[in-house]
């Protein structure tokens, strides 16, 4: 699924809930209802069921519409289902209504299963009838896949939220133990399947002890995973932060040479304007000279032409 919806399954109306097309429609997360969502759900759960038990014969206790009941059958499981909901059981899929009935997971079952599965309703009934239904589980099958919200409070209609170990504990006092190396998560991540057992304490003890020590591993390998992934991060941030500093004296830099190139294209300028002046003052100056040069040449014949004049100036001496 694209999100974690817990699948909300009623085991029934009781203590005063009524389990019709409202609660359906609004009390559901996704409205329950023949829709892509969950049909896709239980196909998956329905795939997972089949792939890793492999059952001939499936009770999905507190079956709703069907729709798991529908995907085993698809699946060639002969499956059957009950509920409590009348408004439920009238939805079931023409196709598989025959194999759908209304009543109640706490009464007697009428035969035996390979397989029964009790998805999202033991939260559902109330707990002067909890031991009744688990009874009833246990009297169905030798093996039980059940999944239980344990942490979802804010539903109305789940009367009876219980950790997981507390199931497991009933489940216990009728024989019933978790197989700890089976994975369910395909249904949810706090799903389970329980096996009828006669198995000592000795081996009791032997198995879990060995799942937990194989957990322990994971766990402790994990860590140092992210240990050493904090680590690499770490450097990663060093080189990212030395990189950056980098940049940012380049950048600088590049600024620093930007401006001095504005400041020698100026100063370029101001060098052209004061050749032009120079070369003005230059042209100027070999003007004047030559403007000399023939006052200098001129001079001579000048006198020659004023000194008899000059000489009858003075007069005879």
């Amino acid at each position: 699924m694209s999100e974690q919806v817990t699948p909300a399954r009623p085991g029934g109306d009781v203590a005063g809930v009524e389990y019709g097309s409202s609660y359906f429609r609004h009390e559901c997360g996704v409205p329950y209802e023949r829709n892509a969502h969950w049909l896709g759900f239980f196909d998956q759960v329905a795939e997972g069921i089949v792939r890793d038990l492999r059952p001939s014969s499936v009770l999905d206790a507190g079956c709703a519409m069907g729709f798991l009941v529908e995907a085993l059958r698809k699946r060639g499981v002969e499956a059957w289902g009950v509920d409590i909901s009348e408004y439920a059981i009238s939805q079931v899929d023409e196709t598989v209504r025959e194999y759908c009935q209304v009543g109640s997971i706490t009464d007697p079952p009428g035969r035996r299963y390979d397989l029964t599965v009790c998805i999202e309703v033991l939260e559902h009934v109330p707990p002067a009838e909890a031991d009744a239904a688990i009874a009833s589980l246990c009297a169905s099958s030798d093996r039980l896949l059940v999944s239980s919200t344990p942490e979802d409070y804010s539903e109305a209609t789940h009367l009876n939220v219980q950790p997981v170990e507390a199931w497991s504990a009933a489940l216990a006092r009728e024989g019933f133990l978790r197989e700890v190396d089976r994975d369910t998560s395909y249904l949810t991540p706090w799903a389970a399947l329980y096996s009828r057992t006669e198995e000592s304490l000795e081996d009791t003890v032997r198995r879990y002890d060995r799942s937990w020590y194989r957990l322990r591993q994971e766990a402790d390998q994990l860590r140092e995973s992210l240990l050493a992934a904090q680590k690499q991060i770490a450097e990663l941030e060093a080189r990212v932060e030395e990189s950056t500093e980098r940049a940012d004296e380049a950048a600088r830099d590049e600024q620093e040479i930007l401006r001095l190139r504005d400041l020698l294209v100026g100063k370029d300028v101001e060098l052209g304007v004061a050749r032009g002046r120079l070369a003005a003052h230059e042209a100027r100056a070999e003007r004047l000279a030559g403007a000399a040069a023939t006052i200098q040449t001129r001079i001579p014949m000048v006198g020659r032409l004023l000194g008899p004049f000059l000489r009858r100036l003075r007069g005879p001496h």
